[in-house]
């Protein structure tokens, strides 16, 4: 069976029975239907919080083969519930670009997934509609600005960067023209639509700690400049209260249920390249509020979205990660060895020993945060006895646990041997995680830090534009900053073409970005597209409703 028809054969309990394992009454949730619910942001308890177990889930370099990391945490919450440790996963929300584009949806495989399926992946609670309005709100409000004669604050259109946000693959969209049809219609200007999940305001809703933060937060966001060379943000052009009030309920985290009919918390989408790429900070509190375990993840490989919810999440929130769950598959692994996509399913010891010094760097990249890790083989058919007894000698060689997990055939049950291993490492360690560097460094030497420590380069340059953006940061001073590095996911270089674990590269940083309301800056590397576009034969032509309202095609 599919995915989508494994996850229809379920029978979903109420909300109202998911809430009650969290020991919640009906009366403390606020319904979305019968199978989805909204958490009132009153019921986090930063005491309990405190004495939650909480689990990474991340992998290696990713490939097309894909390495399962939401079907891993899933399956690995099964698993712990079974043993009897009460285990909520805490996940992100799926972005419709995705969806009806070439990834599809994000709620987990096979027998480790979260449910309704279809609603997590098609609007769900609204969440992302809510972003996408307020941050649009905010770009009216800009362009009314330059528009009014009477209100105007004088800001020069070409220093604006905040663009408009749709939920959508749409590349027809990124570079654009407004104010064009006359006077009456505004100030003619470039400009362009992001995906919403870029917006840094899915980041900062994220790293929100509460409405008041979320307001404060949405006042710093930086617009640009007037003519007279002062910068302006969201708080000078008073658009903070009116998006604060679109963002009432989205802020608020989803309650729904894993297969197995535990708890699951799904909030927030950020994209892991451009943004921090997990959850948000309130989920992830939630869940820690009522859970002995809690296990979340980090988008893309460790080195992107792992090293951002270390330095940037887990800073910002005073969280400390007992393990980190390191996903990978001998198909991933042959794949950065050198075999072709057409071949990966067939045995190839070779290929796979080439393809172990990826696997390598990302647990070395973890032991640098003062945090232990386990790889998680999550297993596949193909895979051979002979080929698992590769990656478990690499593991006795380096003196970390592995596990194998069947978690898209069996769910939890394929899962025990890694809960049981997670536990037990849960149990030993006392240590708090180790960040990699301290935000009050120069930005050059918090890019340089990440660059070679965690990337392996030689050394970081900087283009002239570049250099004029850290003159600009230190004038704002916002010098003092964490650094999300944009990045290709495809490799631990700035090169896509250069898998495993590359040597001797330089990484090109081309212009640094200020998200000033999510409180970091963005150096961008490579070519980082924020608005991607549709292939081909997008997912969305498999989709169909029939005339009951049976949803097909989705996976």
């Amino acid at each position: 069976m599919t995915d989508l028809e494994i996850a229809q054969n379920v029978t979903l309990q109420p909300i109202e029975n998911i809430a009650q394992k969290l020991g919640l009454s009906e009366n403390a949730i606020e319904p979305y239907g019968r199978n989805k619910a909204k958490i009132p942001l009153s019921l986090i308890n930063e005491e309990r919080a405190a004495n939650s177990n909480l689990i990474l889930v991340s992998a290696i370099s990713p490939t097309p083969a894909g390495e399962g990391k939401t079907t891993m945490s899933i399956g690995l919450t099964e698993g712990l519930n079974r043993l009897g440790k009460k285990t909520t996963v805490v996940l992100r929300e799926p972005s419709l670009g995705p969806v009806f584009g070439i990834k599809g949806g994000a709620t987990g495989g096979g027998y480790s997934q979260v449910l309704p399926m279809e609603d997590i992946n098609l609007h769900f609670t609204g969440d992302f509609s809510a972003i996408e309005k307020a941050h649009n709100l905010l770009a009216a409000v800009i362009d009314n600005n330059i528009q009014s004669k009477t209100s105007s604050i004088g800001l020069d259109p070409r220093t604006i960067s905040w663009k408009r946000v749709v939920d959508m693959n749409d590349r027809s969209l990124r570079s654009i023209i407004v104010g064009l049809g006359g006077t009456a219609s505004g100030i003619p200007r470039e400009t362009g639509f992001d995906i919403t999940a870029a917006s840094e305001i899915m980041a900062i809703l994220c790293l929100s700690e509460n409405l008041a933060d979320l307001k404060k937060r949405l006042g710093n966001i930086f617009v640009g400049y007037t003519f007279d060379k002062i910068p302006i943000y969201a708080r000078d052009l008073k658009a903070q209260g009116a998006m604060t009030a679109l963002l009432k309920h989205a802020i608020k985290p989803n309650l729904v249920q894993t297969m197995e009919g535990n708890p699951a918390i799904i909030h927030g989408g950020p994209f892991a390249n451009i943004a921090q790429g997990t959850n948000s900070v309130i989920a992830t509190r939630m869940g820690m509020t009522f859970s002995e375990f809690t296990v979340t993840e980090a988008g893309f490989g460790f080195d992107l979205g792992a090293e951002k919810f270390f330095d940037i999440k887990c800073q910002s929130a005073g969280l400390s990660p007992k393990v980190v769950v390191l996903t990978t598959t001998i198909r991933a692994l042959k794949y950065h060895g050198g075999a072709s996509l057409d071949q990966l399913t067939e045995p190839d010891i070779d290929a796979l020993q080439k393809g172990l010094p990826n696997l390598e760097k990302h647990i070395e990249n973890i032991k640098r945060f003062n945090v232990t890790p386990i790889i998680a083989v999550n297993q596949f058919t193909s895979d051979t006895s002979e080929e698992i007894a590769v990656i478990r000698s690499l593991a006795e060689t380096l003196e970390v646990p592995m596990a194998l997990a069947d978690v898209w055939g069996k769910g939890g049950a394929g899962a025990t041997e890694l809960a049981e291993k997670v536990i037990a490492i849960c149990e030993e360690t006392k240590e708090q995680y180790a960040p990699l560097y301290d935000w009050n460094s120069p930005v050059k030497e918090k890019i340089e830090t990440i660059a070679t420590k965690i990337y392996g380069a030689e050394y970081v340059d900087y283009s002239h534009q570049a250099k004029r953006d850290l003159n600009k940061i230190k004038a704002l001073g916002l010098d003092k900053l964490p650094v999300c590095i944009a990045k290709t996911q495809k490799s631990l270089s700035d090169n896509p073409k250069l898998l495993g674990r590359p040597k001797d590269f330089i990484i090109t940083v081309r212009e640094i970005e200020i998200a000033a309301g999510a409180g970091f800056l963005i150096p961008i590397t490579g070519n980082i597209m924020r608005m991607p576009g549709l292939p081909a034969h997008p997912a969305s032509e498999r989709i169909d409703i029939d005339e009951k309202g049976n949803i097909s095609g989705l996976f």
